[in-house]
């Protein structure tokens, strides 16, 4: 049903996006409408809504309005154990982010501190998975003893409003096992904790066959709900020397196992990205792995990039907002998120479709030709006006008002 109202001609609205097309996949909405905040809540979505008392009127035509874009598998933490994260405001809403999750760079140690470094000064809504290393992402990847399940179960159960799941990676990926660092180490005590914690596990994962093969870490290691990152990189058998898609995948599919893009500096490769879509597997959620060895790098600088790879590789507009809406929101379990019902935080993205020749990078420095390009106009997070990218809020500087023109 859509996600609309009557409102009365003396509504008071503290702003309106008039005349974009909006795309609101959780209420079925993808059509022109326009879109009422008063409060830093979602007012009304509707047609042609009154806009007599409305403090500000924005025009978005020719625009697409969505949700706050969802991006969940960023880095955004700097402890002197990982410091290739990016600051979350300098990167979100210029991509019409509004929600970063941050896959594992704190642990049980030091949650604390990013707490009070990222989440408590960051306009951006900042959420986590918890490293099951105690000391989080960095030098002690493979360190088992400091994979400690019942610290890192108690630290989320202790702050179940920011920490969204459990999160294992990079674990020995090429040395030989030895008697302290066995093929499941990893994945077995952070699925442990998700069990105790009642929450998801993110798995970044390298497959060693036969002892540690990706069909066992998707169809027995993980659970329903779980999630697998970095699904089309290139150390995963996905699709084989003729394109077909490896019926593992559909299998845990089946099982609920959630495949997510992590794009990132070396997890999307375009050789499994575009034999897979054409099998008609589809990630379940499309997100970045941000962190300064792509930021900076064209490689992908925001979730927009990953969206425009998607629907030149023929995703519509529909699927890809869906995809960083909706689908995170609930794979986060945090259903608030991803739509804009009535009475849900004003966090919005106003996104512009391009059309023209582009070209779009992949993880192995491959590249392949678009003819569309997704992006930001206008970033509304928590009601306020966070990104403008030309100016549509704003007056012309010949009309702009008395303060304009004083030195105080």
């Amino acid at each position: 049903m859509a996600n609309c109202q009557n409102e009365a001609a003396t509504e008071r609205y503290d702003l309106v996006l008039q005349g974009g097309h909006v795309i609101d996949p959780k209420n079925n909405i993808s059509e022109p409408m326009d879109v009422a905040v008063r409060d830093r809540r979602i007012a009304a979505v509707g047609k042609n809504l009154s806009t007599t008392n409305a403090k500000q009127v924005v025009n978005v035509s020719g625009l697409y309005v969505t949700p706050g874009l969802i991006d969940m598998h960023v880095h955004v933490f700097s402890d002197g154990q990982f410091n290739g994260s990016v600051v979350a405001d300098g990167q979100a809403f210029s991509g019409g982010v509004t929600t970063m999750v941050d896959a594992g760079t704190p642990g049980a140690l030091n949650f604390g501190l990013f707490k009070e470094r990222v989440v408590e000064t960051s306009r951006t809504r900042v959420l986590a998975y918890l490293n099951i290393v105690d000391k989080g992402m960095g030098p002690h990847d493979h360190d088992v003893p400091r994979m400690d399940v019942k610290a890192c179960a108690g630290v989320v159960k202790a702050f179940p409003d920011l920490i969204v799941g459990v999160k294992t990676a990079h674990y020995w990926t090429r040395d030989p096992w030895d008697e302290a660092h066995q093929p499941w180490d990893s994945v077995d005590r952070a699925v442990e904790a998700g069990v105790l914690a009642d929450k998801p596990v993110m798995v970044d994962f390298w497959p060693r066959p036969p002892e540690r093969s990706y069909e066992d870490l998707i169809l027995k290691h993980l659970r329903p709900g779980d999630i697998h990152t970095h699904v089309f990189a290139q150390q995963f058998p996905i699709v084989d020397a003729q394109g077909k898609l490896n019926p593992a995948l559909w299998e845990a599919r089946e099982r609920g196992i959630i495949f997510d893009v992590g794009h990132g500096a070396g997890s999307f490769w375009f050789r499994n990205a575009i034999p897979a879509f054409k099998e008609g597997f589809v990630p379940d959620s499309m997100s970045t792995d941000l962190h300064t060895g792509t930021a900076a790098t064209g490689t992908v600088g925001n979730v927009l990039n990953v969206m425009s790879k998607f629907m030149n590789i023929g995703c519509t507009l529909e699927d890809v907002v869906m995809r960083t809406t909706v689908a995170p929101a609930r794979e986060i379990g945090r259903p608030e998120l991803g739509t804009l019902d009535v009475g849900a935080d004003a966090d919005i993205a106003v996104l512009k479709l391009n059309h023209g020749d582009f070209g779009f990078i992949d993880s192995g420095g491959a590249k392949m030709l678009g003819n569309q390009r997704l992006t930001c106009m206008l970033t509304v997070r928590n009601g306020g006006i966070a990104f403008d990218a030309e100016g549509i809020s704003k007056p012309e500087w010949e009309k702009a008002p008395a303060s304009y023109w004083v030195c105080p």
